[in-house]
């Protein structure tokens, strides 16, 4: 009994996962559905997930689910049989809907009078659009109820389906200039294709009129198309031909789907056959195709055509059950983690073997040596791989932030996106949502003008914020871009004095005035809203957008707009690092930072006259002594090596006594009292257990400036 217990919570768990990614799924569609409310192929794409949330969800006793979805999948049914338009109030009632379905598959106290408001609202717009059809007297063209079976056969979200086309041309077909031939090209065009031809009208040689078309066709199509467009390839003979286009399989219909159609179902099923046909020849051991030509009961042409058929639909169904045991499993989050952490300790062992190898110089450990370290990067980048997701999850949860603040404030903005394939690790996504909702709240508040503000200033009436995302060497660049007022240097200026955050006397560059409204507490509005003023907000972005090892940068042009761009890590877990060493300490320098290393000998140091500069290339680089920072008291070599790093667009150098070379690196976090250290973002453990620390680049440089050390300008 425990066990049946046992089944029936995993299956409500594996319905809650289901049902998240469904309702997550159903706001995308229906925010694209709001901007092109005609497409049939997203109207199928909300309904299936309302059908399959509220069949799901009556399975596993989720009873409220059930009977709330239900009602908005009534609805849509009527949109999907033509029945009732897409308008702004049905957008409006759905996303409530759907956050109403969110709530209570969250367990959460759901308010019931909120979710009646929704049902009564929708029930009203159904009646309204029953009332308008019987006022229109139900005049229904003789093809009416073929229109309301196309659009319930529609391929839609790239759904398979396999159509019979019986083709019957009237003898004049020749004589208008048609190709067949043609025709049966554009097909093949749609998908899989197999063409049949029927021979058996052609009369005797002596008879034929070869100005006739005596032949007829048979075609089994696999296409993501609808019927309609299959219908367009024959607009030009429709008048002059017997055309049936039957949906005889679909990726949707579960029926049958564990055996193939036998011969005399598909016959039986085209009409070139009765039932009382087949029964009468069914008693024989020969095969049924034989016996029926024998008979007289059909052709040769016609069993040919329907074996063709009957193959057909035997390999789409084998390719999509290869394509079906190839598909994706649910794995969870805490199991991938397990994974990467065993990987991480896979990979200190495997430092620890090398390292031991190169100490005895055993010629066979070190072949071992090297393979497992082979093996070891491998196993690293494809577990890292695993954890890698698509940012167009968390692009298209915005488009609903986007809507809905800006009809808020009066507004209209559109959001669009770039870039949504972008692979990034899932920890870093997962902390990536709270800096671009504030980010996207500042840019729809601060930066967008008012309709009016807009076209006064010669602006097309609605604002647009753009997201992009793009790889940039080991790290990801996210951009959000706005054709707002931009920042305004001189507003910015006068509250950093107001507030003490600056002097008036203070002379910053353009860019270190942006950084401003990063700073706590912070903010250039005028008025205390739901949205903003309180200035809190972008000094989150910054600390969370630190936190993950990333950094900010601002551009922004007064009357242009503003774009706020955030370089974050791919992985927080495992990186590529440069491995150096001052006196007997290691530290590693995360590689993706890493351009160059050059030496740094006495006479150089000399020659910068007590400055930290050097000449790299004919260019003055700037550096910071790490052992001076870290107060490292040993005797210096006579050379030093620089290690020259991009550092928000400026290149700087950190000296160090030795560089040893790349080493893989597996952050370990640092414990609570080394938290306020500036400049040190974790640490790592060596092959022979010596614990490095990891440079955090940009921190360093932060604390080096703030601390007035003679360095970075």
């Amino acid at each position: 009994m425990s066990s049946g217990n046992e089944g029936f919570d995993k299956g409500r768990e594996i319905f809650t996962e289901e049902a998240n990614e469904l309702l997550a799924e159903l706001e995308t569609s229906l925010l694209e559905l709001e901007e092109t409310p005609t497409d049939t192929e997203l109207i199928g794409r909300v309904f299936r997930a309302m059908h399959t949330i509220k069949g799901s969800g009556a399975m596993f006793g989720f009873d409220d689910i059930a009977h709330f979805t239900h009602e908005v999948e009534t609805a849509f049914d009527m949109v999907r049989t033509g029945k009732m338009l897409v308008t702004k109030e049905l957008m409006d009632l759905t996303l409530r809907a759907r956050d109403q379905i969110r709530a209570m598959l969250d367990g959460t106290s759901v308010d019931e009078a909120i979710s009646n408001e929704i049902i009564t609202a929708l029930r009203a717009l159904m009646v309204i659009n029953v009332l308008s059809d019987e006022q229109e007297g139900q005049q229904e063209q003789p093809g009416g109820q073929e229109a309301v079976a196309r659009v319930e056969h529609t391929a839609t979200d790239n759904e398979s389906v396999t159509y019979r086309i019986r083709f019957r041309p009237h003898k004049e077909l020749f004589l208008t200039g048609s190709n067949p031939l043609l025709m049966f090209a554009e097909l093949r065009e749609l998908g899989n294709c197999v063409v049949i031809a029927q021979t058996d009208a052609i009369p005797p040689l002596s008879e034929l009129d070869p100005e006739s078309c005596h032949t007829s066709w048979d075609v089994v199509l696999t296409t993501t198309a609808d019927q309609n467009t299959i219908k367009d390839v024959f607009i030009f003979v429709q008048d002059i031909c017997d055309l049936t286009i039957e949906v005889i399989e679909a990726d949707s219909d579960m029926l049958e789907q564990e055996r193939h159609l036998k011969l005399g179902e598909i016959l039986l099923s085209r009409g070139d056959v009765s039932l009382s046909e087949l029964q009468q020849v069914l008693g024989t051991q020969r095969r049924v195709g034989e016996i029926l030509v024998d008979s007289g009961i059909v052709g040769e042409d016609q069993v040919q055509s329907a074996l063709v058929e009957q193959q057909h639909i035997k390999e789409v169904r084998q390719q999509r059950a290869k394509q079906e045991s190839m598909a994706s499993i649910r794995v969870p989050s805490d199991k991938l983690d397990g994974l990467v952490d065993l990987v991480g300790e896979l990979v200190t062992v495997q430092a620890r073997l090398t390292q031991t190898s190169a100490t005895f110089g055993d010629a066979v450990l070190s072949i071992i040596a090297e393979e497992v370290e082979r093996i070891t990067w491998e196993l690293r980048d494809r577990t890292m791989g695993i954890r890698m997701m698509p940012i167009g999850g968390t692009f298209s949860k915005f488009k609903r932030l986007v809507r809905d603040l800006s009809a808020e404030l009066g507004k209209d903005i559109v959001m669009t996106t770039d870039g949504a394939e972008t692979e990034l690790d899932k920890t870093v996504i997962e902390k990536l949502n709270d800096p671009l909702v504030h980010v996207i709240r500042n840019s729809i508040d601060h930066g967008i003008e008012s309709p009016e503000a807009r076209l006064k200033a010669g602006k097309p009436k609605h604002g647009t914020v753009h997201l992009t995302a793009g790889h940039s060497g080991a790290n990801v660049v996210i951009q959000i871009k706005d054709d707002g007022a931009g920042l305004d240097t001189e507003a910015i200026l006068n509250k950093a004095i107001k507030s003490g955050i600056i002097t008036p006397e203070t002379e910053l560059s353009e860019k270190d005035i942006f950084s401003l409204i990063f700073e706590p507490g912070f903010s250039t509005a005028k008025n205390i809203t739901s949205v903003s003023g309180r200035g809190v907000g972008m000094d989150v972005v910054k600390k969370n957008i630190i936190a993950l090892r990333g950094t900010v940068d601002i551009k922004s042009k007064k009357g242009v707009g503003t774009t706020i761009s955030l370089k974050l890590p791919l992985t927080l877990a495992i990186i590529d690092g440069l491995l150096v060493k001052i006196s007997d300490d290691f530290y590693v320098i995360p590689l993706s930072v890493v351009h160059e290393c050059v030496e740094l000998t006495r006479n150089d140091v000399e020659n910068s006259h007590g400055r930290h500069i050097s000449y790299v290339r004919g260019a003055i680089v700037p550096y910071i002594r790490l052992r001076e920072y870290f107060a490292i008291n040993t005797p210096v070599p006579e050379v030093e090596q620089i290690v020259i790093t991009e550092v928000e667009e400026q290149r700087v150098g950190f000296v160090v006594d030795y560089v040893i070379g790349e080493h893989q690196t597996v952050i370990k976090t640092l414990g609570r009292l080394y938290k306020t250290i500036e400049g040190v973002s974790g640490a790592t453990i060596l092959g022979d257990g010596t614990v490095a620390l990891i440079v955090d680049a940009p921190k360093l440089v932060s604390a080096v400036r703030l601390e007035g050390i003679e360095a970075v300008s």
